[in-house]
């Protein structure tokens, strides 16, 4: 089959809705040659696997949430030293985003720290939108809930993404957070769909979960009518002041392993190597592309937390016979 970033007219659709948690978790047990050459063979029907998305995130409005996901340094119930900001201007947003551009991103992602936003908060952001759009790139946002409203508003303006993760499985959920529910989550992503903005959704691992969990949320990923156009799989960054600043990292074959489930149960989707790359290997990314993943998110910060600069990220490519994917 030849290498491309297009489906050709005999590439079998394997899309499936249907996905049930004993087939994930028979892939999550699978010899790891195995389920690379399974990954491998899927991401090829779909994508060029010399490419990778370059994407940048810049945090517009941070901190002072009055959420209390255990992993956020930008909850404002605990002491991480996160100052809480107001919504940066326009300008200065759109600054961000072209020299992003400059810099190879293809994709620019806005995230603030709110529980959902009130009406008159989309002034600023949807404005921000339209702008990275005229530079020529597509534009994500992460706003926390949204109502169909918003959504439809957010479309209006040319909003390509919206990123709303389910973050882990239904089961392990109320361990992490309390103050919204996985169906208020699964709401948000109804209205995004039906507002016809395609959706950027995964979770975080390493939150002390159980392997089932990671079973759990990639098989509810899976099966939602359609699939995440987007999924981003983040290794959790331990922020002191937190509730998991400490405890046992996950191994790093078990963080490629749900990177290749995760291509293989939604293969069509841009699968995204996120938060934790700092921490992160080369080797350890060389086996997520192989397993994979094929986007990352550039730059020296990824909303508060450390993420590998342009030039890191170039070096890497070059090693591995790799390249930025053209816009």
């Amino acid at each position: 089959m030849p290498i491309t970033a297009e489906r050709t007219a005999d590439t079998p659709d394997i899309v499936r809705h249907n996905w049930t948690r004993e087939e994930v978790r028979a892939l999550f047990a699978l010899p790891l040659p195995e389920l690379m050459f399974r990954a491998q063979s899927v991401h090829r029907m779909y994508f060029d696997p010399r490419q990778v998305q370059i994407s940048t995130l810049l945090s517009i409005k941070t901190g002072g949430c009055p959420e209390d996901c255990a992993y956020c340094p930008q909850s404002a119930r605990y002491d991480t030293g996160v100052e809480a900001t107001k919504v940066m201007s326009v300008a200065a947003a759109l600054a961000d985003a072209a020299a992003a551009k400059a810099a190879g991103a293809t994709r620019f992602c806005m995230g603030a720290a709110w529980r959902s936003p009130k009406d008159h908060d989309l002034d600023a952001v949807c404005a921000m939108v339209e702008g990275v759009k005229a530079l020529g790139l597509e534009s994500c946002v992460t706003l926390g809930m949204l109502s169909a409203a918003q959504a439809r508003r957010l479309k209006d303006s040319g909003l390509d993404y919206y990123n709303h993760n389910l973050d882990t499985s239904p089961e392990f959920y109320g361990e992490i957070i309390t103050t919204r529910t996985y169906q208020d989550r699964l709401d948000t992503l109804a209205h995004v769909r039906a507002a016809g903005i395609n959706v950027c959704c995964g979770g975080i691992v390493g939150m002390g979960e159980a392997r089932e969990d990671r079973v759990g949320m990639i098989a509810t990923l899976a099966t939602l009518p359609a699939h995440p156009e987007s999924v981003p799989i983040n290794m959790l960054v331990q922020v002191a002041g937190t509730p998991l600043a400490r405890g046992k990292k996950l191994d790093p074959i078990e963080f490629a392993r749900t990177i290749a489930v995760a291509r293989i149960t939604m293969p069509a989707a841009m699968v995204r190597l996120s938060a934790g790359r700092q921490e992160m290997s080369d080797e350890m990314q060389a086996l997520c592309f192989l397993a994979g993943a094929n986007s990352i998110f550039s730059g020296a910060k990824l909303l508060t937390t450390a993420n590998p600069e342009h030039e890191r990220d170039r070096q890497l490519f070059d090693r591995l016979g790799m390249a930025a994917m053209p816009g």
